[in-house]
């Protein structure tokens, strides 16, 4: 990784504001192996995981440093056996928690000890209606399971939020999709076109889509929104490839959230561990108010200092932030780049590139490498 500091730099940033939310990332176990995964290639393996003691501590120092939600992800969260217990934790620290799961091993009296413990909202992942082409994308079979987990979840009376993660091979079941919200009870969809790291840059050959299947997704999406008004919130997370348009990466690098992965590494967003590497702090080792205030990892390219042309001078610096560092790293091997996914970026050519090549119908050639399962 570069990390280049432009001569002429503005001043560094003021101390940052306290972040307000949390994700949790409790194991990187999961039974499915869906192939637009974003963990790292490099799982953690579950004998380095944090025990529920540590994630007590981590709550308790995140609800002082300021989170007032976590996301309690993974892999699969389901898989710890004392989830119900980190789930008490969070919440007596004052903290917010939601379930962020495949709905497989959701049963009864499991969603019962959670409600108990003070679980709040449940996030539910759909990758298709079809349970044969959900079962191509994911790895495994799991479509029964979902439904089983929805209909539990809205019986105990809590929120229920879809996650669908869009791709070549679901985008044009958009209107199924939305209906099978409706059906489930669903109060939330997040319609997240796919961002390419870990196994989803490994796949990103069969997953890209090409710009007029997104055209007409974004389209059925705005008419879905116009019927759905008042009823049902649907979240579109925009295809920056394909848009040419640098995402504004999770409000800024280090400006709004964290990430704890399984072993306790600290990350400014959840795709960070390939980019650190070996310099990503530790709740092991420093206290997580430290990491968010003062770690390199986390300050590096807060603010504009860091920024180099175009973005240095581009009006939107304030908007994007410079686009995605992991992005950046990704294609270019250096994290200061402008996100090529920009087309104001000198790197554009590569993304754009690769959009040209996915209207190829020779690129939906292939299967999927699939992520390893819950070992």
């Amino acid at each position: 990784m570069t990390a280049a500091t432009p001569s002429g730099a503005r001043p560094q940033a003021p101390p940052p504001e306290p972040p307000w939310a949390l994700l949790a990332e409790l194991t990187h176990g999961c039974p499915l192996r869906c192939s637009y995964c974003s963990n790292p290639t490099k799982l953690v393996g579950r004998s380095a995981e944090l025990s529920g003691a540590e994630w007590a501590d981590v709550f308790l120092q995140a609800g002082d440093l300021g989170v007032v939600q976590t996301h309690l992800s993974g892999g699969e969260p389901l898989l710890r056996r004392d989830l119900p217990e980190i789930v008490a934790a969070a919440d007596g620290a004052g903290i917010h928690t939601q379930l962020v799961t495949s709905g497989v091993g959701l049963h009864e009296a499991r969603l019962a000890a959670l409600l108990a413990a003070g679980l709040r909202s449940v996030q539910l992942s759909v990758q298709h209606t079809d349970p044969d082409a959900a079962r191509r994308i994911a790895g495994a079979r799991a479509s029964g399971a979902k439904e089983r987990a929805a209909r539990l979840v809205r019986a105990a009376g809590l929120p229920l939020g879809l996650n669908v993660v869009l791709h070549r091979a679901n985008l044009d079941a958009l209107d199924a999709l939305v209906e099978l919200g409706l059906a489930w009870g669903a109060e939330r969809i997040e319609l997240a076109n796919t961002q390419f790291y870990g196994w989803a840059l490994r796949n990103r050959d069969a997953l890209l889509p090409h710009p007029e299947q997104v055209a007409r997704a974004r389209a059925t999406v705005e008419r879905w929104r116009a019927d759905l008004a008042g009823r049902m919130e649907l979240v579109w997370v925009a295809p920056d490839y394909v848009d040419a348009t640098a995402k504004p990466c999770m409000g800024g690098w280090g400006a709004v959230s964290l990430t704890v992965a399984p072993d306790g590494t600290v990350l400014p967003c959840p795709a960070a561990a390939e980019l650190l590497g070996a310099a990503a702090p530790s709740v092991r080792d420093r206290p997580l108010d430290w990491i968010w205030r003062e770690s390199p990892a986390f300050t590096r390219y807060r603010g504009e200092a860091w920024m180099p042309e175009p973005c240095r001078s581009c009006d939107l610096r304030t908007v994007d932030f410079g686009g995605c560092r992991c992005q950046a790293y990704a294609l270019t091997g250096d994290a200061a780049r402008t996100d090529p996914a920009c087309s104001r970026s000198p790197d554009h050519g590569i993304v754009r590139a690769l959009v040209d090549a996915a209207r190829e119908p020779a690129q939906t050639a292939g299967g999927y490498a699939y992520r390893e399962g819950g070992s």
